[in-house]
């Protein structure tokens, strides 16, 4: 009798992303024991390879320096933004040739894991890898935070959850706007029905209208046999629309029929079905003004919001970082088996004071660095302050002024003085705060006297009463 042979292991998958061949040819056979790898020289070619792909890899490898521009980083932050809506669940590995702190620190902003400088050791490569393939990565199942911003949504969620209309689901990346849509169908009389997610920025436009509503056997090259769409398998379940900004103006059209009449045609048949799923459906861009610009259909946009959310920044939920802070640093403890780090009086102060531009996907993932980094120790500042992006002020300064485009742009009276008024008195009011209501310590951290301090803060706001 033969002995049963064991079945051979399903490697995970690995996309490397480099322009250099030597690099991309050394380390695909270097970790193809490992991993199944896909190699790409360009940001283009990389996204057109995951629209290929059945499934996404769970890890990728990026050099920052990427054509058209190899000296620059910018190719590099692009795509990793790009892979993290095409996928948040991916850890990203920066490639870089330049070992420049601040690039690594904006890398790790954006969502990427950690930062690997040229020329790289094979195998340190894939010890980080392979840990990395060990922690979990994708979203939380359920919002962690107390704070005004995320009651006032948890709140707002329980009250549309039961209604079968559309919610538009509004945020940042990073944001939680996936958990936003299945704490929708959870709580929904649907909880027991189908929940189908699909990225809209994740497929080829030519298979958008197919993948929704599925195709007949011919209908077009590599169409072998017919298939239903997400609309059909959903059922009377939820349909959750992603990066829903993304989808091609002919199929804005189609997708409004459906949200009319609950009609639609699988590719190639013309037999007319019925959709009987709740759609949601969530952005980062700011539909209002695609909608002027001819981007987005302006139907569309009201089916869809029948129900608004938004999903408030991190920057905006305050002691809500340190309870993610703490939730995060208990999981990865238990996951690696080692004790958990801390922090020390500064250091507290300055995780609250940062702005977290990639919002909890980059808190979650400073945390994950740090337990690796120093299990059970007590960190300062020093051992801080390289996780974050330190020039987040200077690269956020374009959504400063989309901010205040969209301002000027509804019209009305504005008054720039009051406008920066209440911006002083935020900070003011934050810097308290933090400091429990010492003056002195305050005003360090505004970087003004103390003096200065107590005259704006007799000053108020024009118009506010004192």
């Amino acid at each position: 009798m033969s002995t049963p042979q064991p079945t051979p292991r399903e490697k995970p998958a690995l996309l490397i992303v480099d322009d250099d061949p030597l690099i991309t040819d050394t380390l695909a056979f270097a970790l193809g024991s490992d991993y199944t790898v896909y190699t790409c020289e360009s940001r283009a070619h990389a996204i057109e390879l995951l629209r290929q792909l059945d499934a996404p890899p769970p890890l990728a490898l990026v050099d920052l320096g990427l054509p058209p521009a190899p000296h620059a980083p910018e190719e590099g932050f692009r795509l990793i933004a790009e892979l993290l809506a095409h996928s948040p669940r991916m850890k990203i590995f920066v490639l870089s040739g330049q070992n420049d702190a601040a690039n690594a620190r904006h890398a790790r902003a954006l969502g990427a894991w950690e930062f690997v400088a040229k020329p790289v050791d094979p195998a340190s490569l894939a010890r980080l890898l392979a840990r990395g393939l060990e922690l979990p990565a994708g979203p939380d199942d359920d919002f962690i935070g107390a704070s005004p911003a995320l009651t006032r949504l948890k709140t707002q969620i329980a009250q549309f959850a039961a209604a079968p209309y559309p919610v538009l689901i509004e945020g940042e990346s990073g944001s939680g706007k996936e958990l936003v849509a299945t704490r929708l169908h959870r709580l929904s009389p649907r909880a027991g029905r189908p929940y189908f997610s699909l990225n809209c920025a994740a497929i080829s436009p030519q298979l958008v209208e197919p993948t929704l509503f599925g195709h007949v056997k011919g209908a077009f090259t590599g169409a072998a046999a017919s298939k239903a769409g997400f609309f059909e398998d959903a059922a009377d379940g939820t349909l959750f629309l992603d990066e829903i900004g993304e989808l091609p103006l002919d199929m804005q059209a189609k997708l409004l029929r459906v949200l009319e009449n609950g009609e639609y045609q699988r590719v190639g048949e013309t037999q007319r079905r019925t959709a009987r799923c709740r759609v949601l459906a969530a952005t980062n861009r700011d539909l209002r003004r695609a909608v002027r610009q001819g981007a987005f259909r302006a139907d569309l946009y009201h089916r869809l919001s029948v129900f608004t959310l938004s999903v408030p920044p991190l920057r905006e939920l305050d002691s809500d970082k340190l309870l993610l802070l703490e939730h995060f640093r208990q999981m990865y403890s238990r996951t690696g088996g080692i004790p958990p780090f801390e922090f020390d009086e500064a250091a507290t102060g300055r995780w609250l004071r940062y702005d977290f531009p990639g919002n909890v996907r980059e808190l979650r993932n400073i945390v994950i660095r740090l337990s690796a980094k120093y299990p059970g120790q007590r960190l300062s500042v020093a051992e801080l302050e390289p996780e974050l992006d330190l020039e987040v002020e200077v690269k956020d300064k374009s959504a400063i002024v989309e901010q205040a485009l969209r301002q000027l742009e509804r019209g009305g009276q504005f008054d720039l003085d009051q406008t920066l008024k209440a911006w002083e008195r935020g900070y003011i009011e934050a810097a308290l705060r933090l400091t429990r209501g010492n003056v002195s310590q305050a005003a360090k951290l505004l970087g003004i006297n103390r003096t200065t301090l107590y005259s704006r803060m007799n000053s108020g706001i024009p118009g506010e009463e004192k």
